[in-house]
């Protein structure tokens, strides 16, 4: 019996196998970013998409720490934002507006991950943007798209233009406002968001040693056509950087399995 039978055994419901495993990885998350410090107080948001052909997502109660978020605590909902799961909690509509664009028009997109960093946000927020100024920026700027900003997400009128703007792009800034991910598992969507951010606070700390050196553009080249396989970026994602982040998850605080 695998820990999903296990879990389902011990608490019925109508889950299905593979939505409590989606709900194990999208709780992880939740804790990865608090972890790394890129949680924001009860704001910003990550949501998974509920394996089967209903376009259900999961996505945080609004009012708990992203270091309190466990598999059980996620609520379901529908493209139209009614909740599908018990919670003592609603959702952040701002997040709902966010997402629900998304999951409405990437089927790829089985996470969507949004964060209010402070070097995501500075960057953002600067006219050039992130520039290819080294490697880890180049796993990254191949693949990003941009979006003007619109004020807090609350009119759903924005959405066509936030799904434009994405297009079949992995990474977003959002101007004025912060970063955005998607991926074709959390794993994928959690490991952009490191490169993006990584990258951001790299970019805001060589800005201020002053004048930057230059990198040719056949590097860019070089480096743009062996990261651009999507399916292999994906197999890295899960296959080698997802299971080892599980393990230190589950030696600090193994709770948000539960």
């Amino acid at each position: 019996m695998s820990p999903a039978e296990a879990r389902l055994k011990e608490v019925p419901s109508d889950m299905t196998e593979a939505e409590w495993n989606q709900r194990i990885n999208l709780a992880a998350c939740y804790r990865l970013v608090a972890l790394f410090g890129w949680d924001d107080l009860v704001d910003t948001h990550i949501s998974a998409r509920v394996p089967g052909p209903e376009h259900h997502f999961l996505i945080n109660p609004y009012g708990l720490l992203f270091e309190e978020i466990t598999a059980s605590s996620l609520v379901k909902v529908d493209l139209h934002g009614n909740q599908l799961s018990k919670s003592d909690y609603s959702i952040n509509p701002a997040g709902f507006t966010i997402h629900s664009a998304i999951h409405e028009v990437r089927e790829d997109a089985i996470c969507v991950l949004h964060l209010h960093t402070v070097d995501g946000t500075a960057v953002s927020s600067c006219a050039e943007g992130l520039l290819p100024l080294n490697q880890t920026a180049q796993l990254v700027t191949h693949d990003l798209a941009y979006h003007d900003y619109e004020g807090i997400a609350l009119d759903h009128d924005e959405r066509p233009r936030l799904q434009r703007d994405l297009g079949d792009k992995n990474h977003m800034l959002l101007r004025n406002h912060g970063t955005l991910t998607v991926g074709r598992s959390v794993a994928s969507a959690f490991e952009r968001m490191y490169h993006l951010e990584r990258a951001c606070s790299m970019q805001v700390r060589t800005r201020i040693l002053g004048p930057t050196y230059p990198v040719d553009q056949a590097a860019i080249d070089k480096n743009t056509e062996l990261v651009s396989s999507r399916d292999r970026a994906e197999l890295r994602a899960t296959k080698l950087v997802w299971p080892p982040l599980l393990r230190k998850l589950d030696r600090i605080d193994p709770s948000y399995r539960t």
